[in-house]
């Protein structure tokens, strides 16, 4: 019994595999710290590329005093590219001419939109740039970014960035 007593006493007080078990129990703990970092920061990368998109396209649009299909599929795919390297395949582009009448009544001219659902709302989320005889061109561009742990930890994130030009060379850009 003392003999027993004294080996229990011994292996409580041993500490020499301690910092092992420390290392096994915190060692997942922050594998999943540093990979969901690396998510967050991907994450990041993606909505600032997002926001790039969109102003491209808006720019790009906004140019000329009309664009025609030929024209519209290369602004789209410049958008497309301002995601590189990240994969493509979740990138959407809602492109919307919008006309203010002599009342500031804001009016669609034309609306393209590939691989994303049309943004809702578009007239009203003009109404502070309206002015009289004028227009604007509103683009939104939508991205579903995949993180690592998806379904896991969280779901995929749906990213909606939305930017505005008014037409350099005519008030109203026209669609041929």
């Amino acid at each position: 019994m003392i003999l027993s007593f004294k080996m229990l006493q011994y292996w409580w007080c041993e500490d020499d595999g301690l910092a092992a078990v420390e290392a096994a129990l915190t060692f997942p703990v922050l594998l999943v710290m540093m990979l969901g970092l690396y998510d967050m920061g991907n994450g990041i990368l993606a909505n600032q590329k997002a926001i790039r998109a969109s102003q491209i396209v808006a720019d790009l649009v906004a140019r000329d005093r009309s664009v025609d299909q030929l024209e519209i599929n290369e602004i789209v795919a410049a958008g497309r590219l301002a995601f590189e390297p990240l994969d493509t395949g979740a990138y959407g582009v809602d492109i919307v001419s919008i006309r203010f009448d002599d009342e500031a009544n804001p009016q669609i001219v034309w609306r393209e939109t590939v691989n994303m659902s049309e943004m809702a709302d578009v007239l009203s989320n003009v109404s502070a740039l309206a002015e009289p005889d004028n227009g604007v061109v509103a683009v939104g561009v939508s991205y579903e970014f995949r993180p690592v742990f998806a379904g896991f930890v969280v779901d995929n994130i749906p990213m909606l960035e939305v930017a505005f030009s008014r037409g350099r060379k005519s008030a109203v850009v026209a669609k041929e």
